[in-house]
């Protein structure tokens, strides 16, 4: 009789259990990877034209620049000067299309710190250069502006 045969039988179980599930895993691969994964590389091609498809609803800088010129140039000079308007006011697509429709006013008497913080909250993971705060011991009130202007964040509000 061949040795194998005379293993214990939790041993012979362990072996077709392990048999079983790699089964069951290539099968499932098979029937369950989309035909067009690894067309590009370890990614699943129609996500190309998927992504394609979508509707657009950021505007970028530019657009916004175009008719709001006097927040552009104040921009400029401050340290918020690389960020993108939308990074803090909203997607602003529908409203470049149809300047009829606003964006939501930010109002600065009310603007709570989580818009601040998201970006500026310390963090050993961000640059060095970066303007970091410590929510809890920085400002003990609730309102940002009361000492920073969001366009030029060194200036003291009038």
């Amino acid at each position: 009789m061949p040795r194998f045969l005379k293993m214990p039988p939790q041993i012979i179980r362990l072996v077709l259990l392990t048999i079983g599930i790699v089964c069951a895993y290539f099968t499932a691969r098979y029937f369950l990877t989309p035909q067009s994964f690894g067309q590009y590389g370890h990614y699943r091609g129609d996500a190309l034209q998927e992504i394609a498809a979508r509707q657009p609803f950021w505007a970028g800088k530019a657009a916004c620049v175009e008719c709001h010129t006097d927040h552009a140039e104040k921009l400029a000079k401050g340290e918020h000067k690389t960020l993108s308007c939308e990074t803090c006011h909203g997607p602003g697509e529908a409203h470049v299309k149809n300047p009829a429709e606003k964006l939501p006013k930010l109002d600065m008497t009310k603007l709570d710190m989580s818009l601040c913080v998201r970006c500026h909250a310390a963090s050993p993971s961000k640059p060095k250069w970066l303007h970091q705060i410590n929510p809890h011991n920085h400002y003990t009130g609730n309102v940002c502006t009361e000492c920073h202007v969001p366009h030029q964040p060194n200036e003291v509000p009038p």
